[in-house]
């Protein structure tokens, strides 16, 4: 489809699209956080039970043009995430600008989803591309992948400072990916197991845990070097047990990586108390994930100990729990390509 003009294209592909819809999910970093953003390889998952929709389309409020409004559904007491929403600000006028987009009326985008904030599940992102689409949708334009992803890093780099893209590929992912210096590919999956996520209930800010593991880092002479070597040899060793079927193997580099967070002080103790929980349930392997100083943690596990590792959780303190299955989900290297 060819992308419409400022004018005449525009007036068309309103009249045949009078709401943009686009959709996205949550995250979740197997191994690699951090470490992705020094050039290491990360192995990420995503977490499609935690979705989110955007609809985007004409005030009828007779606003001014060139002005776009953001709402966010869910109760009152939501918090409205100040960066993410500068982002899609800037996103969208970069949309406008780069497709030659501009209606000359003012937009209502409403973002619906259910990804908690601040917890490393890669809520911004969502919000990003599922903007992305819906514009994209509105608008009759037919995005590529790689425009995608471009498009939800700008918002990224605004609501993180410096972003791997890890996130923005993750969140379009239709199952586990390799991510790698902007790039993508399948993840062999010879293993039978889930993930299990809990959220310990405390607010983590990425660009805070960022920048305080680069002062640490910048304080010991060669301690970059051996901590992205360190994240880099459990990443590769844990995609090579997960593609030859060996679980135990693979849970224990989630933990193996646990300590190497943990010791850069990125977690928490109700985060280790959530690991340690894990870990004394029947997990075969589980660590921090995201950002950390707060958020989630993330487990691997047998089918049959899913259950009791999901109660332990609850009884150690998380307040919310997902399960991932891992089984029959490899092949979703790629990034879901172009807008409806």
């Amino acid at each position: 489809m060819t992308v419409p003009t400022p004018a005449e294209g525009v007036q068309q592909a309103r009249r045949a699209h009078a709401v943009g819809v686009g959709g996205a999910h949550a995250k979740a970093i197997v191994l690699g956080e951090h470490a992705v953003v020094y050039g290491a390889p990360a192995l990420a998952v995503p977490v499609p039970q935690l979705a989110v929709t955007a609809s985007a389309g004409w005030s009828s409020h007779g606003e001014a043009g060139g002005e776009v409004s953001f709402t966010m559904t869910g109760s009152p007491s939501r918090p409205i995430v100040t960066e993410a929403f500068a982002g899609l600000g800037l996103l969208t006028s970069h949309f406008q600008e780069t497709y030659g987009a501009d209606g000359g009326r003012h937009l209502d985008v409403i973002i619906d989803g259910g990804i908690p904030h601040g917890r490393g599940l890669g809520s911004s992102a969502a919000y990003a591309r599922s903007v992305v689409l819906a514009l994209a949708d509105l608008y009759g334009c037919r995005l590529t992948g790689p425009e995608v992803f471009e498009l939800v890093q700008r918002a990224e780099n605004v609501a993180h400072g410096r972003s791997s893209g890890v996130d923005a590929a993750t969140v379009g992912a239709p199952g586990p990916i390799w991510f790698r210096k902007g790039r993508t590919e399948p993840v062999g999956v010879a293993c039978e197991g889930l993930f299990v996520i809990a959220d310990s209930g405390t607010v983590g800010r990425t660009k805070d845990a960022v920048e305080q593991l680069r002062e640490h880092l910048s304080r010991h002479p060669g301690a970059r070097e051996d901590f992205v070597d360190r994240a880099t040899e459990l990443t590769v060793s844990a995609r090579q047990s997960l593609a030859d079927g060996k679980s135990e193997e693979f849970g224990s580099y989630l933990t193996d990586c646990h300590r190497l967070l943990r010791a850069a002080h990125l977690s928490t103790p109700r985060i280790d108390d959530l690991v340690q929980a894990a870990l004394d349930a029947g997990s075969l392997g589980a660590k921090i994930t995201g950002g950390g100083l707060g958020g989630c943690m993330i487990a691997f596990t047998s089918p049959v100990a899913a259950g009791q590792v999901t109660r332990r959780l609850h009884q150690a303190g998380a307040v919310q729990t997902w399960v991932v299955p891992l089984k029959g989900r490899a092949g979703g290297g790629a990034e879901a390509g172009a807008a409806r």
